[in-house]
């Protein structure tokens, strides 16, 4: 009987070992940098975090937040987005990405705020660095918003950790 527990036990801790190895899922988190296109623009300070499950080994499905903050001459900025969408990824220790990406924009600038449709479309690098662990060397994503009754074509830069389960 102690042999069989013994067996089991070596079994599901191979199994654990193999289903890790493929890293279904990602965790990023980190700095990011916004040009916010408005008139006149606005440079946004901020953080960014995002989860990804793969679907196979180089598509999978991102859940990406971010928030965005500045006070430019004295005007309270926050923008905070929610988007959704597909990521192709190629694995390796340099592993490209690219992603479309659909959400909900909600933008304050002083005491007026408005919320409409966000896209963003970008990719980066993620560089390998030990086993579970990556570093977002870039992503960068150009960032459509429509508030306040006009169009926005932002830039955001993000950079951080990458966390493989």
């Amino acid at each position: 009987m102690l042999r069989k527990i013994y067996l089991l036990t070596g079994l599901l801790l191979l199994f654990s070992v193999s289903a890790g190895a493929q890293d279904r899922v990602e965790l990023f988190g980190g700095y990011s940098f916004e040009h916010f296109g408005t008139s006149p623009a606005r440079n946004l300070n901020g953080w960014e975090v995002s989860a990804q499950y793969k679907v196979l080994s180089w598509i999978g499905a991102v859940a990406d937040i971010d928030g965005h903050y500045a006070s430019p001459s004295g005007l309270d900025t926050r923008q905070v987005n929610f988007m959704v969408g597909p990521q192709i990824s190629f694995p390796s220790h340099i592993s490209p990405f690219a992603h479309v990406l659909v959400g909900i924009d909600h933008t304050r600038f002083g005491s007026s705020a408005d919320t409409s449709v966000a896209t963003a479309v970008g990719g980066g690098i993620d560089w390998h660095l030990v086993p579970f662990i990556s570093w977002r060397v870039f992503q960068i994503d150009e960032l459509y918003t429509h508030v306040f009754g006009g169009k926005q074509n932002s830039a955001r830069v993000s950079t951080g950790v990458v966390i493989h389960f």
